[in-house]
Order: C-alpha cells, then structure tokens, then sequence
C-alpha cells in the first residue's frame, strides 16, 4: 500500500486543523484511522503510552512527526493519514514545534519500514538543512494539491 493511494483510499487527510496538545494533535490522525476501518481505537492508547515511556522518539525532523505503534497494538490494516496544523504543537521536552503529523500503521515490520522510506522519499529535500521540506505539505490547501506534492516527489 502506498502513501498517496491509502491517503485516497482512506479519505485521510485533514489541512490546517487545531490541537491544543500533541495528544490532541495525534487523534486527529488516528480517529481519520478509525473511521476508515484501518485501525481499532487502542492503536492511539498505544502511541500515547510509548510516547510517554520513551519519549517524542515518534518526531523524524523538526516539525515533522511520524505518530505509530507496532501493527500488534491495534493495526487492522497499513495505512497512512496526513494532518496539518494551524498552529504547531510541542512534545514534552522538545524545542522544535510539529505542524505535520503523518500516522503510520504497518500491518507488518515490512510495511512499516517501506512506509517509513516512502515518506521520507516524499519528504526529502537535499537543499534543505535538516534534509526535510515541510513547506510544500503545509502549503497544500486541498488533498489533490498533497497528492501532486506526492506525485512530483515520486516522478
């Protein structure tokens, strides 16, 4: 499954939305999960609790975070969800605010791994300081605008 065909399959994006928390920011993604039958409601519990064990370690670049669990802890099925942020949210402990949270659930560790290098395909921007372009996602007003940022990174 790739990103930009479970994005569409799953109907997973949301743009510029409000979160008071990184929990609430976290929700947003996997309740769009949920609601797409890819996910079951503890797969959240499970981020959150990590998080909390081990710390932000779901953060890839400033800005950037890649909320997820392993698949035995509430993926149905490997799918993505994009959210966008209006106003960026900070981790406990973290200087660089997050305004892109892309949730990865890998129905297996080899799903997990090819999603992972997907996004950062789609992510990477050698001119870039840390290696990341987040401006091209944060633009996108609509999905069709993420799907051409995805086709372009792809092509």
């Amino acid at each position: 499954m790739n990103l930009k065909q479970s994005l569409i399959e799953n109907n997973s994006i949301l743009l510029n939305q409000s979160a008071a928390s990184w929990e609430e920011a976290i929700k947003i993604g996997t309740d769009l999960l949920v609601k797409a039958g890819t996910i079951e409601p503890r797969y959240y519990d499970n981020i959150i609790s990590k998080i909390k064990e081990m710390g932000p370690y779901i953060i890839l670049a400033p800005g950037l975070a890649m909320p997820h669990a392993r698949p035995e802890e509430g993926v149905i099925k490997t799918s993505f969800a994009l959210v966008t942020l209006a106003e960026p949210v900070y981790f406990d402990g973290e200087d660089e605010p997050v305004s892109v949270l892309l949730t990865l659930a890998g129905s297996d560790s080899d799903q997990h791994m090819q999603g992972l290098m997907e996004i950062t395909q789609v992510l990477d921007d050698p001119d870039s300081e840390t290696g990341v372009d987040l401006a091209k996602i944060l633009r996108c007003k609509t999905a069709d605008e993420v799907y051409a940022v995805i086709d372009q990174a792809l092509s």
